[in-house]
């Protein structure tokens, strides 16, 4: 079987590295943290990103970027995306020819508002595909049913990438539209942190509906204004991904949301905990975003205002409630 290389280990990446390998693949998983690559490799668990997971024996894992990459026909990225740049810089050039990047980190780049898809394809001419859509790690780990987006621009490149990722409880459906899968991907991180926040001011059920219902509307906006395919947003990669991220405490974003509208500052919350919450960085990135392509988007802005500015909760609400009366459509 083919030798795939998953590049993080972090909740997302250990998860899939563990499918893969007991699919049959003959997989690697690169490991920023020495000492972690190490306890995986001695008692196969990862108790700082998956605790109470043991990790296929089959599983090799390393800490050597060059070791991990070069025997690899697929690689895949699961760095956080303040970070994929400067890890594929190092690793891109032991990539064999033939090689195919799959990127499964969901974020924007801060300064140069590009998506990962696009940080790879400017480091490098080998094709990228996405993978995304409702999937928590802890779920998919103890396999239970899922189903995900694989988009390529490449036809037959999605069909093999299909069927590399398809699994009896992970449905893995194909689409054409990289750049709408990301920014679907990346921006309901933000909207899970608008959530997490009204849920901690118990603002209702109602709230929430309304937040997920204009969450997508912006989305959908933003992606339009930058070349992506509007149905796009109703798929997986958008509205399913987003009304998972808005309504779980398993989320990592709605959770920072939930500490922010308890008035924790984000450093503090930032501190505690090892896991990227993407949403936090892709805020500010998304907000200049809006402006850049003149887009309205209200409830990225006020996200980006509590974070950056630090808005009072609060008061970030009733600016979203007293904005000026419009047509939904």
């Amino acid at each position: 079987m083919s030798y795939i290389s998953v590049i993080g280990a972090g909740s997302w990446g250990t998860t899939l590295a563990c499918l893969l390998s007991e699919k049959g693949f003959d997989v690697t998983l690169w490991v920023h943290e020495k000492d972690l690559a190490e306890e995986i490799n001695n008692i196969r668990t990862n108790s700082t990103y998956l605790p109470d997971i043991v990790l296929p024996d089959d599983l090799k894992v390393t800490h050597d970027i060059e070791e991990a990459i070069k025997k690899a026909r697929f690689v895949l990225n699961a760095v956080p995306t303040q970070y994929t740049r400067s890890v594929f810089k190092e690793g891109i050039p032991y990539l064999q020819k033939q090689t195919i990047i799959i990127s499964v980190s969901k974020g924007i780049e801060r300064g140069t508002l590009l998506t990962v898809s696009s940080i790879l394809k400017e480091l490098s001419a080998h094709p990228v595909a996405v993978l995304s859509g409702p999937s928590f790690a802890k779920e998919v780990i103890k396999k239970l049913p899922a189903a995900v987006t694989l988009a390529a621009e490449d036809k037959n490149i999605g069909f093999i990438l299909q069927e590399v990722f398809n699994l009896n409880n992970f449905r893995v459906y194909t689409h054409d539209d990289v750049l709408g899968v990301e920014i679907g991907g990346a921006l309901k991180n933000v909207m899970a942190i608008a959530s997490g926040i009204s849920d901690s001011l118990l603002l209702g059920n109602n709230a929430r509906a309304s937040l997920i219902t204009r969450g997508i509307a912006e989305m959908t906006r933003l992606g339009i204004a930058m070349g992506a395919k509007e149905k796009t947003f109703s798929g997986l990669s958008g509205i399913g991904d987003l009304v998972l991220t808005c309504t779980s405490p398993l989320s990592r974003n709605y959770t920072v949301g939930i500490k922010l509208g308890q008035g924790i500052k984000l450093q503090e919350i930032l501190s505690q905990t090892q896991s990227v919450a993407e949403g936090v960085e892709t805020s500010e990135s998304a907000y200049e975003l809006s402006k850049k392509y003149n887009v309205e988007m209200p409830i990225i802005e006020q996200v980006y205002s509590v974070i950056y500015k630090n808005k009072d909760p609060f008061l970030a609400v009733k600016d979203l409630m007293e904005r000026s009366l419009k047509s939904e459509f």
